[in-house]
């Protein structure tokens, strides 16, 4: 079975100056990426505010509605919840979603973050999709991957397939090895773990081997942080890439990560 998948901070569908929106070109481009399943993170739930000023541009529906469509399936866990509306993670997918559950994640009371647990019914096979959005500080980060490793090894049965996908604000990659030796995942941009050889490998689940380097995808004019991150577990990775341009760079101040996998 193979499997297109991306994940994409959207930055409520609003331009980073002036905040005008992007959701039109926003679904058009996310219709261009052809994925099977996407991540999305900053979805605008609700934001009346916008929505008034904005009428002829601003749709009716919730943005992962909206994203979705008639031809797919969609989920959304509140994060931030405010006067005018709100905004969180969501998962936009071809196949059923079975079953999802948001668990709220904030270290503190002025960042609001969340993890999105997502069963995708993909033919036969489950698919435990995660979504997340972690904090700025790296004390929060630290303890919020603890909680997401708590949440994925409880949630996700020992075997089963699982993508871990979204911004983790980890611009010094100091993360991965704990996701790595909690949860035996791999990032899709560590190209070369399969040519390096069974004992490598044990020593990279282990945390003794060369770190892993996620792309560089902030910001989206001119990436040079690497911020976002798919993390996989029970998939060969065929292919992974930034979508960089100027399209992209006009929609988010994210570039989005779209990569091809295989099941293992």
């Amino acid at each position: 079975m193979k499997l297109r998948i991306a994940t994409y901070n959207i930055h409520k569908g609003v331009s980073t100056i002036g905040s005008r929106p992007r959701v039109h070109a926003l679904k058009q481009a996310l219709s261009a990426l052809e994925a099977d399943v996407i991540f999305l993170q900053e979805v605008q739930g609700r934001h009346d505010l916008l929505a008034l000023k904005h009428a002829a541009n601003w749709p009716s529906q919730s943005q992962h509605e909206f994203f979705a469509g008639e031809g797919k399936h969609c989920a959304y866990g509140v994060n931030a919840v405010y006067d005018h509306g709100h905004h969180g993670n969501a998962l936009v997918s071809s196949f059923p979603i079975a079953s999802s559950r948001n668990q709220d994640v904030s270290d503190h009371a002025y960042e609001s973050r969340g993890i999105l647990h997502c069963v995708v019914q993909c033919n036969e096979i489950e698919i435990h999709c995660y979504v997340v959005h972690l904090g700025l500080f790296a004390g929060s980060r630290k303890r919020q991957t603890d909680a997401l490793v708590e949440a994925v090894s409880s949630s996700a049965p020992p075997g089963a397939p699982v993508i871990i996908a979204g911004d983790f604000n980890d611009w010094h990659n100091k993360l991965s090895d704990t996701l790595r030796t909690g949860l035996g995942v791999t990032e899709v941009f560590d190209a070369n773990l399969s040519k390096r050889g069974f004992g490598t490998y044990l020593r990279l689940l282990a945390g003794r081997g060369p770190k892993i380097q996620p792309a560089r995808t902030f910001p989206a004019a001119m990436p040079f942080l690497q911020l976002d991150r798919i993390y996989v577990r029970g998939f060969k990775v065929a292919s992974a890439k930034v979508m960089h341009g100027i399209l992209w760079s006009r929609l988010s101040d994210h570039a989005p990560i779209v990569a091809e996998l295989e099941l293992a």
